[in-house]
């Protein structure tokens, strides 16, 4: 996200790019305020077949596939129904079992932002120093070291994206696969908000020199076929009803989705990180 918002700004109106594509509400709403989208306001099948809560509502970009961030745990070492709830993590009885990766990560932000419009930010950062206090080691690496940790026992619980455990389970190596068939999944706070869903995404480049283009382009990603091929092929959920899911991400099972706005917990991500600073998640 970082590189293509640089390169997009640095090629300003000589970008030859028609379609921007990345992951993370947070990283769409940033291209958005560095101007590095324009406004679609009147593709009737974007605003019609897309969630309102996954796209931004003055239609500068559109959530093309979802995630889940959920809670793993070891399954041969935590009883998943000590855990319902991401406020669980920061529980003392937890201490030294939590592995995540830094704050640093839009995903973490993603998700501290939800919570912090869900709960405020005086108790989110409550929470996050509980958290803290829980972690087994420093924070490091990707969603798939955090796995990999747990599998292991250095940790027993952690933070992830659904795609990176079904990578693992549908993996060619057997010692991957074996890992994931370590890993049990939580989706936490189904009794109240549900679990925090982000996106992969994408608007009309600012400069698009095939502007109109780039709207059918946009369009074809929501067309069913398009929305088998692309949520299939990054193991993401499918952002329009009626498609099917990966077997093995649908294997996860069933579950509530928070229904917070994309838009609003991606701007609230740079909150997020002055939070998870203070309350030493490095």
């Amino acid at each position: 996200g970082d590189k293509l918002i640089e390169r997009l700004k640095s090629e300003g109106a000589n970008s030859p790019a028609d379609v921007v594509i990345t992951v993370d509400a947070g990283n769409l709403w940033r291209m958005q305020q560095e101007g590095l989208f324009q406004k679609i306001p009147d593709s009737n099948q974007l605003l019609t077949k897309i969630p309102a809560n996954l796209r931004d509502p003055d239609g500068y970009w559109f959530g093309l596939t979802k995630r889940a961030r959920v809670i793993l745990y070891n399954k041969e070492r935590i009883n998943p129904s000590d855990i319902t709830r991401y406020e669980d993590l920061a529980d003392a009885k937890w201490r030294g079992q939590v592995i995540v990766r830094s704050s640093n990560n839009v995903y973490n932000q993603s998700l501290v932002g939800s919570m912090i419009a869900a709960q405020g930010e005086a108790k989110t950062e409550v929470w996050a120093r509980g958290l803290v206090a829980n972690f087994a080691r420093k924070p490091e690496g990707n969603d798939t070291a955090q796995i990999k940790a747990v599998a292991a026992g250095i940790g027993d619980i952690t933070l992830s994206n659904t795609y990176y455990l079904v990578r693992l389970a549908k993996s060619s190596k057997p010692e991957e696969r074996q890992i994931a068939g370590k890993i049990g999944v939580i989706f936490p706070n189904q009794s109240d908000r549900g679990t925090h869903v982000n996106i992969s995404g994408g608007g009309v480049a600012r400069y698009a020199p095939n502007r109109e283009a780039a709207i059918q382009f946009l369009e074809y990603l929501i067309t069913p076929e398009a929305q088998q091929i692309f949520a299939g092929s990054n193991h993401e959920y499918p952002v329009i009803e009626g498609v099917a899911i990966d077997p093995t991400l649908a294997g996860f099972g069933r579950f509530k989705a928070d229904q917070l706005s994309a838009k609003t917990f991606g701007a609230l991500n740079p909150v997020a990180l002055k939070l998870m600073d203070r309350a030493g998640w490095v």
